[in-house]
């Protein structure tokens, strides 16, 4: 399970300072084959410091372990949030 890319990708307004809300469409490789899922999620500033990414969309509709899906999903966006690659 490979993730390739998100599409689409655009921030929500949210009311709340320290949380970024996102949407958008992911494209994973599964099995040599490729497939589009929305996806929401959401970036959290905690008190300490770090922050938390949390995946609120259903990707139960993937035939794939989610335990494994989500980890690789929130790999991916911490990457694309240290590089500055979200939309403001």
């Amino acid at each position: 399970m490979k993730v390739i890319e998100i599409k689409n990708l655009s921030r929500k307004d949210v009311p709340i300072y320290y949380r970024r809300l996102y949407s958008g469409v992911v494209v994973l490789e599964l099995l040599s084959k490729t497939i589009d899922i929305p996806l929401d999620f959401y970036i959290e500033h905690k008190p300490t410091g770090l922050t938390e990414i949390s995946i609120t969309s259903s990707v139960a509709q993937v035939d794939y372990p989610l335990i494994p899906l989500k980890k690789e999903l929130k790999k991916f966006i911490g990457a694309l949030d240290s590089d500055g690659k979200l939309p403001n």
